[in-house]
């Protein structure tokens, strides 16, 4: 049901029970509210699989007040008006000067449909002016864990209209990943570094530049980053780029365009780059013997990872028990935590380390048309073994 990209329209879930759906899915299950069926027909055929899950997604769809509750300005634009259609994606970035914009490219189905991961965005900035953005170093470092994105945003002095939450989704959450089995707070001086593999990134590969948080996010250490999966392009397998500063505003004379610091993605040159990310084309299970040469990692994560869709997740959750790293896995929605968590156990024979739970970093624009009526949000709900 679930998948590593973005989900897609409401499907009956009845469909394939032997009969053609009679059309759109606009028959909610009445207990659960969470599915949808083209006819009586079709409901009735898939109850002897629904009743299994019916009240787990009942419980789920109890907490939509919650998955739905940011601080931002625009909270009720990006969540109830896109899931009534009141807004689009589209029509949100646009508002704001956004739309097909550098690194904002992939966050709307017109902008995914014509993007292309060949393209590096080493020359992407924020496209937004300088008190919208984190385009310097902050005011003061980290006194206190960052708990949510008002902490965030008061730390950067970011006001809460501000939409860079929309990509910072990604570092935020590896930050959140460390913060919670525990990591984060290695001492500089007896571990400066912290060396991560990151699983089956997507559109991530547009927008490379926001990883500079991690600068300010973990600060006084060298972050290594192992990009790994089957998306990324055979011309970009083994590219390593270093990430000198933080993603520029628009401005034109601002401090983030000047002296030698203008370079944001480049190619590795300099062994004291601060952020250093390469890219491994394939499955974690077939390139780890050869990453782990050179950086065997404190911390796994894979967002928005779709375990149960996919089979070819089976031998890396057996690798992963074998290595015995930390793991951090990311979905959209509870019912795709759930049933990746399920495979898991299934696998590793194991209960999870880390129970699933609410990432308060996860993306606040809600996904357009997903698989169920429970609303979904990139990075929003995560687990770990």
């Amino acid at each position: 049901m679930f998948g590593k990209g973005i989900p897609g329209t409401m499907d009956c879930a009845g469909k394939g029970r032997g009969t053609r759906c009679t059309g759109p899915a606009t028959r909610r299950c009445a207990r659960c509210g969470a599915v949808a069926y083209c006819s009586v027909s079709h409901q009735i055929s898939h109850w002897g699989d629904h009743k299994q899950e019916c009240q787990r997604l009942e419980q789920q769809m109890e907490s939509v007040g919650v998955l739905n509750d940011f601080p931002f300005t625009f909270s009720e634009e990006a969540t109830y008006q896109i899931c009534e259609k009141q807004e689009t994606r589209c029509s949100f970035l646009s508002k704001r000067g956004l739309h097909r914009a550098g690194m904002w490219m992939h966050e709307c189905r017109c902008g995914a449909s014509c993007a292309s991961f060949n393209c590096s965005g080493s020359k992407d900035g924020w496209n937004l002016s300088k008190e919208f953005c984190p385009c310097s170093g902050p005011v003061s470092q980290i006194s206190e864990d960052l708990d949510s994105w008002e902490d965030y945003y008061n730390w950067r002095c970011i006001p809460l209209k501000s939409p860079v939450a929309l990509l910072l989704h990604w570092p935020l959450t590896i930050y959140h990943a460390t913060q919670v089995i525990g990591i984060r707070r290695l001492n500089p001086e007896l571990n400066n570094e912290l060396k991560i593999h990151y699983l089956g990134p997507e559109k991530e590969l547009m927008q490379l530049s926001v990883f500079g948080e991690l600068l300010a996010l973990f600060p006084g250490m060298r972050i290594h980053v192992e990009l790994v999966g089957p998306s990324i392009p055979q011309q970009r397998d083994g590219e390593r780029i270093s990430i000198s500063k933080y993603a520029c505003c628009n401005k034109n004379e601002c401090f983030c365009k000047s002296s030698s610091e203008n370079i944001i993605l480049g190619s590795q040159t300099d062994s004291t780059s601060a952020v250093t990310l390469q890219l491994h084309r394939g499955f974690y299970h077939d390139c780890y013997k050869d990453i782990v040469k050179h950086t065997f990692p404190d911390l796994v994560i894979a967002p928005n990872a779709g375990i149960a869709a996919y089979s070819s997740w089976l031998p890396t959750i057996e690798l992963m028990k074998e290595i015995n790293v930390p793991a951090i896995f990311t979905d959209y929605c509870e019912e795709a935590c759930h049933l990746g968590a399920s495979c898991i156990k299934s696998v590793t024979g194991c209960p999870l380390r880390l129970p699933v739970q609410l990432n308060p970093f996860r993306q606040p624009i809600v996904v357009e048309d997903s698989v169920l009526f429970l609303p979904c949000y990139s990075n929003c709900f995560l687990f770990g073994i």
